[in-house]
């Protein structure tokens, strides 16, 4: 295998908007910064970060 077993492939994150409405986290349901049009999954910035973390290796 030629990839690090930690390797994380970055997912395209969605285009950010220029205002409102902005799409809601589907975690915890706040405005988060990408448009409300997007289609998949969005993030505020708080989950998106507790999700990094969670995702992270720790090894």
């Amino acid at each position: 295998m030629s990839e690090d077993y930690c390797t994380i492939r970055e997912a395209t994150p969605p285009p950010k908007a220029d205002g409102p409405p902005y799409a809601e986290c589907v975690l915890c349901q706040k405005p988060t910064e990408y448009p409300e049009s997007y289609k998949g999954i969005t993030l505020c910035a708080v989950c998106e970060w507790q999700e990094a973390q969670r995702t992270a290796c720790s090894g």
